[in-house]
């Protein structure tokens, strides 16, 4: 849908939360911290920028 998701790696504390509450599988955890490998999947439904405890998430759509 072309949407951009940025991670901020100083606040993300690798919980898993993105992982958990987005539908599409678009996150992933490597190295104890949050990426997105599959944007393309995204719905834009913004749960995992609600969901993250740290505000590590900012969405082009939220």
């Amino acid at each position: 849908m072309g949407c951009t998701i940025s991670i901020d790696y100083d606040l993300c504390t690798g919980c898993g939360e993105c992982v958990e509450v987005c539908p599409t599988e678009v996150y992933e955890l490597v190295d104890d911290k949050s990426t997105a490998p599959n944007t393309d999947e995204c719905i834009e439904c913004c749960a995992c920028v609600e969901g993250c405890p740290n505000d590590a998430i900012e969405h082009s759509s939220c």
